[in-house]
């Protein structure tokens, strides 16, 4: 990794389904099921994302099947009323798609992902076409990293830069993505800098710390 983050194209689905904007009920449920995913890029022209068509998109017919919601649930649910009626891509996608590009690290993907209470984001390139797809498993890959890959990260990127004057002084243990600092250092006021930049470090779950100051001598 050499320190640096990494992003959407390390790890998003390049082969893609896709759909346009006349495809039908029907077809959208056969092509998640084939694909085995819970949401579909809609695309026209040169494949460029117009919208997004999800599990949560196609519900509302069943839910609103048989029974009339009250005056108040219409109200309420105008959306979801109107795709309880819709039968093409067109009727029943969200539009415009929230997207993430193909740069972006992990870390803006997952806010992303986060704010748009969604769990699949089409990638794109600088026109809007569809270059892929990233899902949230795809983002909690950097967690399968190893553990000693891990520490020998921190100890060059975190450990050497904070305490060049004294680096071997600290040890650097991760156990199943779990860091331990340990050791002296001249500086105590360097180490929650140390813990923030090892948390920051891809496929840590969590750092803890035992370094002191420089004994004192009489």
């Amino acid at each position: 990794m050499n320190g640096s983050p990494h992003i959407v194209s390390d790890v998003m689905t390049h082969t893609v389904a896709a759909i346009g904007r006349g495809a039908g009920f029907k077809e959208i449920v056969r092509l998640m099921e084939q694909w085995r995913v819970s949401a579909l890029p809609v695309v026209e022209g040169e494949s460029r994302v117009i919208g997004v068509v999800s599990e949560a998109d196609l519900l509302p017919k069943e839910e609103f099947r048989d029974h009339d919601p009250d005056r108040r649930t219409q109200l309420r649910r105008l959306g979801d009323l109107a795709k309880a009626g819709g039968v093409t891509a067109e009727d029943l996608m969200t539009s415009p798609a929230v997207t993430v590009r193909a740069n972006a690290t992990l870390a803006q993907a997952a806010r992303i992902m986060a704010r748009a209470k969604v769990k699949r984001l089409p990638v794109v390139d600088g026109l809007g076409g569809l270059e892929g797809v990233v899902s949230r498993g795809d983002l909690l890959k950097v967690f399968l990293r190893g553990d000693e890959d891990i520490a020998e990260e921190i100890r060059r990127e975190v450990v050497a830069r904070l305490f060049h004057a004294s680096p071997a002084a600290v040890r650097v243990e991760v156990r199943d993505g779990v860091v331990t600092l340990s050791g002296r250092v001249r500086d105590t006021a360097l180490v929650p800098v140390a813990a923030r930049l090892a948390r920051g470090v891809e496929g840590v779950v969590d750092v803890g710390f035992d370094l002191t100051g420089p004994e004192s001598h009489p």
